[in-house]
């Protein structure tokens, strides 16, 4: 398999999940090919298939394409990490085979996504759970609590500086200095923003009054396009605050979050522990697996600063040869190998065998236009 130099990554794994596919529109982009194999991992494929959105599942979209390579040598899958919103208008106009995404489908594309796929249906797979982790540069200070009232007052810009005494109420005891406060939010239209904003509404409902959204609501402060652009802001900076997907947090502290009455680290499992207490949005299609995530816990087992990513696809392809490729690579993604796989290169949370279940439902239901 090979990589682009846009950054080929196969992408996939999951959460609770069902799969993922694509139409008979858009058909160019599919361009398979080759071998029209059997729809089984064991059989021999060819081809390729386009894909683009969420630069958070980097990490594990690299694992999941190194281990379907040593699989199924033939098959090439392009990802372009663009970020989460990138990636759903390019699939809903028929630009790629599937969409990357951190941020569920909202009702609108919803409607865009039955008419992009018609008869064949839609589906959106949860397919990775990862934490969210509030990154900072302030050297000096090796570890950070902060409540949800605080991040969102920094975020907002009503507190300015590092030893504001709503900061100093949540680190008692620490030696904060007087550096200023530069928060840096993402400039595109990420999925990781609308889980960030999320959680600020939900859990600081009385500062942050702004709705969750995919883009950063407030003007003016410092940005940086697409997970790399963030981390790489808030490393340049000095007394910098952003967020990003806790696997690209090396070499920035990273803030515990408060939880009921303790403060908590971003780990998978307590990331995981949020999704399973979560409950599905009602009225979606019946491989549409959208989530509502239970940010207001007061459980210090949970970490609710979390995103669950979505793959998003069409449940029919225009050629046997697409939907094959297809079936074998969400067949490996899923799997507890490829699971595991992307746990040890990203720190997201493998998906449960109950999920696995769900996700290999909604795979063998992908086929060919007829």
């Amino acid at each position: 398999m090979k990589l682009s130099t846009t950054t080929r990554v196969g992408a996939l794994a999951g959460a609770l999940a069902a799969a993922f596919a694509l139409s008979a529109c858009g058909a160019a982009n599919e361009s398979g090919g080759g071998n029209s194999a059997a729809g089984s991992s064991a059989a021999t494929l060819s081809g390729t298939v386009n894909g683009a959105g969420s630069s958070a599942q980097q990490a594990a979209m690299q694992a999941w394409t190194a281990g379907f390579t040593s699989q199924q040598p033939g098959v090439t899958v392009n990802y372009d990490p663009v970020g989460s919103g990138g990636g759903r208008d390019q699939f809903l106009s028929g630009g790629v085979a599937f969409a990357g995404s951190d941020a569920a489908l909202t009702d609108d594309e919803v409607t865009k996504a039955k008419s992009r796929c018609g008869s064949g249906g839609y589906f959106e797979l949860p397919d990775y759970i990862s934490p969210i982790a509030v990154v900072y540069n302030l050297p000096g200070v090796k570890d950070l609590q902060l409540s949800p009232d605080t991040a969102a007052e920094i975020f907002k810009g009503t507190i300015t500086t590092w030893n504001d005494p709503a900061i100093k109420a949540d680190n008692p005891g620490a030696k904060l200095p007087s550096t200023k406060i530069t928060p840096v939010h993402r400039s595109d239209d990420s999925g990781t923003t609308k889980n960030f904003t999320d959680w600020l509404h939900q859990t600081a409902p009385s500062v942050w009054t702004e709705a969750a959204g995919g883009t950063w609501p407030l003007s003016g402060g410092e940005a940086g396009a697409q997970t790399s652009g963030m981390v790489a802001a808030v490393k340049g900076g000095q007394g910098t605050i952003g967020y990003a997907d806790d696997s690209q947090a090396a070499g920035l502290g990273v803030a515990k979050i408060k939880v009921g009455s303790d403060y908590i680290a971003p780990s998978a499992e307590a990331a995981a522990k949020v999704v399973s207490n979560s409950q599905g949005v009602s009225g979606r299609g019946q491989y549409d697996h959208a989530l509502n995530l239970n940010r207001t816990t007061s459980d210090s087992s949970e970490y609710p600063l979390v995103l669950v990513s979505y793959h998003i696809g069409c449940l029919q392809y225009q050629d046997k040869n697409t939907a094959d490729m297809m079936k074998a690579f969400f067949t490996y993604v899923v799997s507890k190998d490829g699971q595991q796989s992307a746990a040890q290169s990203a720190g997201s949370a493998p998906i449960s065998d109950s999920a696995r279940q769900t996700a290999m439902q909604a795979i063998t239901a992908i086929k060919a236009a007829s």
